[in-house]
């Protein structure tokens, strides 16, 4: 059973708290911080508060940050206890389905919930049978009384059959990675793959792959290589030969420079094939790729005639690795060889590499730029696939998203050579909010409804997530979550012809919904939406008077000079969230907060954000803008962006500010502005293209200075083609001319930051590699230069999202904070 299968695992722990209760505490400082941490705010309020250093205890009741005044001191107290609460509200990452003994349904969830302590998301499982009422009407779910907590685990990839499941353990250091096979109620297989074989298995969602065959004795996963080895010296210089040993009479050298693949990637080089033999433990290289191939998203082909074969997703290298995390301009391919073939032979964690002559290699997909998530249809003849080729094409690093097929061959010898078949072409432009196009997050494991021609997934359609069911037959593409919604719907799991979903708003914290098709033998299928009642979603009384307190609509704004629109998709409204008071005290408006998106071509939906709702909780209304160039409006308005950066989305956000001011729902006196990455970039720019109109702002790793950008990102082509335009591509060079550097600087905020004046807080990743910390802290020196008010707080480990725990509570904390002081 599902259920004995999870909470058998060793090292997990029961978690001993309700969901709904952690540690209060706030996050220690680590001893050498010299950055500002919540918990220090408080001491003025203990009458005998200490630190814990080994050992010694130190008295800090007097201690007190420096630059906080009592004023700003309460108001982090304040603001602080409330963020936990909000911090504290979990995610679900995924969800799985399978039969239990009695042969209803069972789900299980995986979890994450913030630890401020530890610094960290802690991952854990919960499960529920699910049964549904005779009448259709309703449904239960019977939840297990704990969650198991997932102590150490990477991930976790149910069998098909269900009946197993792998976990995965992947080391921080150089220790052997783990993989652990159990079935109900033990384990039954449990591997060691030491450095010298691979390094980590990949789990980011991107090159991440890893694929049961249909008989469940092997798995295919991708890997990083092993590291190359590294020149030895000792007292009397080089040391011949490769010794592992390392003692105190020599010390390795750092060989040559290899590249990774950039943001959020660090370190990461070679994602490569290997299939493990799960009853003898035999691990295989499948060494069939030219080294310039990185591959992922394996998954496991039905069997042409008696050879198996392994589809998966190639990336070049050549002539360098640029930044793959948020871009999907990079051309890729899916291909095709066959899997390796063990014979009898044992030989526990022997690494075998599959000679390339043996099995040659497949591209499948020649006559297109881009294909990536492969899925296989349940009858095993058909391989459908997303491609992002407007992307590649246009040099966007994100468009609108296209879906494909190709035709399996099932008997005899393998032949290649089908033609693409179009599911669902680009929507170049579309009107009275029909389907904008395919944006979605990526494809579940199985995603095939019973009818074997049905994919449901989740797509961005304009402000908002939508759940979609696509008929890779006919084409035929439908919204299946409710059309009269302006919540966020996300598919989780199929439950046979039924879905395990989240549904969420701004105002509203995520609900599981359970999605029901009534009428599938008539053409136009319906569905009913069931609400499930779940322990996992939960918040104080506090937040929930709130949020209940606070409403959100999406706006349509028209675009304020269409004289200038080159296409009709550029000329249609875009849109914005506006998230309000229900109630308005005599005739004070709240002040506003402007939220911008990065990208600048991803969107923000009208989903859940904790970030942004502990803001509106704290007395702000919120103006969410989607310029155009985002996701979700059709190709044609998001392709109206590259070339006109830092002017038509400049113009669009004070386009949609004006809207509301003009309607009487905001005060031009009490504007704040807030974005990251190019949200950043956005910020930047308007506090010095309209300086009078901001009161305050606040920029998460900002796009300041493209000329300084354009040498230090891992994604330098980004700035050519967004200051460019398509002609972009063919210009961008790793030595940019003098006249190039000229028209970056140009387009970039810095060139206005001579008329800034607006109080801006700064918040930097020192390990950003999208967009380095130089960008940001050159510009807010140059404003500190002529007199602007600016704080700056640099987070030492963090990347381009500033998403770890301490730091995300730490960045919110301080907008709130900075925002309440000047828009009081």
């Amino acid at each position: 059973m599902a259920f004995a299968a999870i909470t058998s695992i060793g090292r997990i722990n029961f978690l001993r708290l309700p969901l709904s209760a952690t540690a209060t505490t706030t996050p220690s400082p680590s001893p050498s911080s010299q950055f500002l941490r919540p918990s220090r705010l408080f001491s003025r309020k203990l009458s005998a508060a200490v630190v814990m250093d080994g050992s010694k205890i130190s008295n800090v009741a007097d201690e007190f940050p420096s630059g906080i005044d009592p004023t700003t001191e309460e108001e982090y107290a304040v603001q602080s206890k409330l963020l936990q609460e909000f911090t504290k509200i979990p995610n679900i990452d995924k969800a799985w389905t399978f039969k239990s003994d009695s042969g209803d349904p069972m789900a299980t969830f995986s979890i994450s919930q913030a630890s401020l302590l530890a610094n960290k998301r802690r991952k854990y499982t919960l499960s529920a049978h699910i049964s549904k009422g005779n009448d259709g009407n309703s449904v239960n779910f019977a939840w297990t009384p704990f969650p198991i907590e997932m102590i150490g685990v990477s991930t976790i990839v149910p069998s098909p059959s269900g009946s197993k499941f792998l976990t995965v353990r992947n080391p921080e250091n150089d220790s052997p990675v783990q993989l652990e096979i159990w079935s109900a109620g033990q384990i039954e297989k449990e591997f060691h793959i030491p450095q010298s074989i691979h390094g980590s298995i990949y789990t980011d969602g991107w090159f991440e792959g890893i694929s049961w065959n249909s008989n469940e004795t092997y798995i295919a996963y991708v890997a990083e290589e092993p590291s190359p080895s590294k020149p030895t010296f000792n007292f009397s210089g080089y040391q011949k030969g490769c010794s592992t040993n390392k003692d105190c009479t020599n010390w390795k050298g750092q060989g040559d420079f290899k590249e990774d693949w950039g943001e959020a990637y660090a370190g990461k080089r070679q994602p490569a094939l290997f299939v493990i033999n799960i009853d003898s433990g035999e691990v295989r290289r499948v060494k069939i790729v030219e080294h310039s191939l990185s591959v992922g998203q394996v998954i496991w082909a039905p069997s042409i005639g008696e050879d198996q074969y392994l589809v998966f997703v190639g990336w070049s290298s050549e002539p360098r690795k640029l930044g793959m995390i948020y871009c999907y301009n990079r051309p890729c391919a899916l291909y095709a060889v066959k899997a390796p073939d063990y014979g009898s032979e044992i030989n526990e964690h022997k690494l075998k590499d599959v000679p390339k002559e043996d099995f040659p290699i497949y591209n499948l997909t020649q006559s297109i730029s881009s294909a990536f998530f492969p899925r296989f249809s349940p009858d095993g003849k058909f391989l459908v696939f997303l491609s992002a080729h407007s992307s590649v094409n246009s040099g966007a690093h994100s468009a609108t998203n296209s879906l494909h097929r190709i035709n399996w061959p099932r008997d005899g010898k393998p032949d290649f050579s089908e033609n693409i078949v179009d599911v669902v072409p680009v929507v170049h432009y579309t009107e009275n909010d029909l389907f904008p196009g395919l944006y979605p997050h990526g494809f579940l494991p199985n995603p095939w409804l019973s009818d074997g021609h049905t994919v449901i997934t989740t797509s961005i359609w304009r402000s908002k997530d939508a759940i979609l069911s696509i008929d890779i037959l006919s084409g035929e593409v439908s919204c299946i979550s409710p059309a009269n919604s302006n919540f966020s719907w996300r598919v989780l799991a199929l439950d046979g012809d039924n879905i395990v979903a989240v549904s969420s708003s701004p105002v509203d914290i995520p609900q599981l919904k359970y999605g029901c098709l009534i009428e599938k033998e008539t053409k136009n299928a319906a569905w009913s939406w069931l609400d499930v009642s779940s322990p996992v979603f939960k918040c104080c009384e506090k937040v929930k008077t709130l949020l209940s307190s606070l409403q959100f609509s999406i706006m349509k704004i028209p675009v304020k000079d269409v004289s200038n629109c080159l296409t009709k998709g550029a000329s249609e409204p875009f849109e914005a969230i506006f998230v309000s008071s229900k109630s308005v005290k005599g005739n004070e408006l709240n002040p506003l907060i402007v939220n911008l998106h990065g990208g600048p071509h991803s969107t923000s939906i009208s989903s859940f954000s904790k970030s942004l709702a502990f803001l509106s909780s704290i007395g702000f209304n919120l103006l969410i803008v989607n310029y155009r160039g985002s996701l979700g409006f059709g190709e044609e308005a998001l392709q109206s962006l590259p070339g006109k950066i830092g002017s038509q989305d400049v113009n669009d956000v004070l386009t949609a500010l004006d809207h509301i001011i003009d309607k009487g729902l905001a005060s031009s006196s009490k504007v704040a502005v807030l974005g990251g990455s190019h949200g950043g970039f956005l910020t930047t720019h308007l506090i010095g293209q309209a300086p009078d109109r901001f009161v305050a702002a606040a920029a998460r790793n900002p796009v300041c200075n493209l000329a300084l950008m354009v040498g230090t990102s891992d994604i330098p082509d980004w700035c050519y083609v967004e200051c460019y335009g398509r002609e972009g591509k063919n210009y961008y060079t790793e030595a940019p001319s003098a006249d190039h550097l000229t028209h970056l600087y140009n387009k970039s905020p810095i060139l206005h930051v001579s008329k800034v004046k607006t109080p801006t807080i700064f918040l930097l990743g020192a390990k950003d590699l999208r967009v380095p910390f130089s960008n940001g802290l050159q510009y807010a020196r140059a404003l500190k230069e002529k007199g602007v008010e600016v704080k700056i707080i640099m987070f030492p480990d963090d990347i381009h999202p500033i998403d770890r725990p301490q730091s995300d509570f730490e960045s919110f904390l301080n907008i709130g904070v900075w925002f309440r002081k000047y828009c009081k």
